[in-house]
Formats: structure tokens, C-alpha cells, sequence
């Protein structure tokens, strides 16, 4: 299985904008939907582990997405402690992304040179975050905060890399917003993968919107 250091991963999620997210006990349903966010185009997935054994689930799609989707950094999110972040790693994921920040999520991945992504909600937590070798930090809620909050921090401090997740759909209206605030990436969930997607097992159309999403951050930066 490939493995992505935390600058790759830093790097992808720059160089794409779009960070995926989504879980579902059922394991088909899970690779169906990676399988079509990857053929559209996207390189970062991010499980999120809100569910009961969560993390077999998880083991089974690392192997998939290691032959299936060998370029994928798979990564997993709504991790809130440490020993669940080294589970996790030890099953492959090249990074973590947690709701909140927590210091003891920061030594364990710092350890594996994996990726940790915490949320975070005032400079101080993202300067603290900074500090403790974050690369990428998540804005959460972001919607609730909106592009505004992005623009307050990136004046005093432009070296920050945010990437807002809640509240980021993929039109053309969001992305510009936001990506014209100064984000890194985004991290969208139901608003890309949609309940009427699942429902209707139309993994075609998600893999259109994938594509759609990814085009559409792509031309927004290139105008900018």
C-alpha cells in the first residue's frame, strides 16, 4: 500500500482544493463512492469514523482503495483522541482531521510525519495548532464562521492554510467565495454526496459533480 508523507499530502490538498468526506456502515456503499470521487478526478478522501466499528469499515476500504485507487491519499476524519488517531494509522490512513484540536492527536501523527488537520475556531487555537507543526488547519463549522472569518486571518497571518468543512457546497457561487477568501482546500460532504445519491446508488452522477467541483476550483484560481 502507498504511503503519502504529511508535505504530499499538504501538497495535494493545494494543488486540488477538494478534500471529499463521507461514511456508511455498509462497506459496498463506501468504495462505490470513493471509486466515483476518484474516476472524477479527486486525490484526498476523508472517511469520517462516526459509526460503530468505524474502523473495520475503514480497514476493508484501505485495501480497496490500495489496488482500486492507488493514487488516493485516504485519510480519516471526526478523530478525537490519540489512540484512535494511531489505529487509524496503523490501517494506512495518510492523514487525520479531528472537530477540535487536541495536542495529544498532534505528538502521535508529528511521530508518523502523518497529516493532522485539526478544527479549529479562533486565531489563538490556529496559531497554537501552527505551532505544534500543523500544515493545514480545518474550519469548523466553516459555515457558520463563513469566508469573512477566512479573509480576518489570512490578513495578519498569510502563511495559514485553511480548509473549511460544513457550509461549502460545490457551485460556482461557494467555491468562489470561499477560495477568493483564501483557502487552501475545501471539505465537502452532503452537499457533494448527497442523500438522494446513496439512495439511488447514482455514483455516475457523483463522479460528474466530483469532476464539475474540481474544474470549477481549477478555473476560479486560474482568473484569480
Amino acid at each position: 500500500m502507498k504511503t503519502f508523507s504529511r508535505i504530499e499530502v499538504a501538497l495535494q490538498m493545494e494543488a486540488t482544493g477538494l478534500v471529499p468526506l463521507f461514511y456508511h456502515s455498509d462497506i459496498d456503499v463506501m468504495q462505490n463512492v470513493v471509486k466515483a470521487c476518484y474516476d472524477g478526478g479527486a486525490r484526498l478522501f476523508e472517511s469520517t469514523a462516526r459509526g460503530a466499528f468505524a474502523h473495520e469499515v475503514f480497514a476493508q476500504l484501505a485495501k480497496f482503495c490500495a489496488t482500486e485507487c492507488p493514487d488516493l491519499m485516504l485519510g480519516v476524519g471526526s478523530v478525537t483522541d490519540a489512540a484512535a488517531a494511531s489505529l487509524y494509522m496503523q490501517m494506512g490512513a495518510s492523514f487525520i482531521v479531528t472537530p477540535v484540536f487536541r495536542e495529544d492527536i498532534a505528538i502521535v501523527c508529528n511521530r508518523r510525519k502523518v497529516l493532522w488537520s485539526p478544527g479549529c475556531a479562533t486565531l489563538t487555537e490556529i496559531a497554537t495548532a501552527e505551532a505544534l507543526g500543523c500544515e493545514v488547519v480545518k474550519l469548523f463549522p466553516g459555515g457558520t464562521y463563513g469566508a469573512d472569518f477566512v479573509k480576518a486571518i489570512k490578513g495578519p497571518c498569510p502563511w495559514t492554510k485553511i480548509m473549511p468543512t460544513g457550509g461549502v457546497s460545490p457551485t460556482k457561487e461557494s467555491i468562489e467565495t470561499w477560495f477568493s477568501a483564501g483557502v487552501t482546500c475545501v471539505g465537502m460532504g452532503s452537499q457533494l454526496i448527497t442523500k438522494d445519491i446513496i439512495t439511488h446508488k447514482d455514483y455516475t452522477t457523483l463522479q460528474t459533480k466530483v469532476s464539475e467541483a474540481l474544474e470549477m476550483i481549477k478555473t476560479h484560481r486560474l482568473a484569480q
